[in-house]
């Protein structure tokens, strides 16, 4: 593969779904899988969802 192929590579983002170039991804790395975002503002709502099923796992 040349460097063209990968630089057409997309990849959809865990939150909005939008299409972006893998280059460009944000990544949060967990020990199970890689989440990919389009930016900070998808990053931060996912961030903040994961936070909330976090207290939700604790209280019950």
């Amino acid at each position: 593969m040349n460097d063209k192929d990968n630089n057409d590579e997309t990849i959809k983002c865990d939150v909005c779904l939008k299409e972006v170039p893998l280059s460009e991804a944000k990544n949060a790395e967990a020990s199970d899988y890689v989440a990919h975002f389009c930016g900070l503002d998808c990053y931060d709502k996912w961030l903040k969802k994961s936070e909330d099923e976090d207290k939700e796992d604790t209280i019950n």
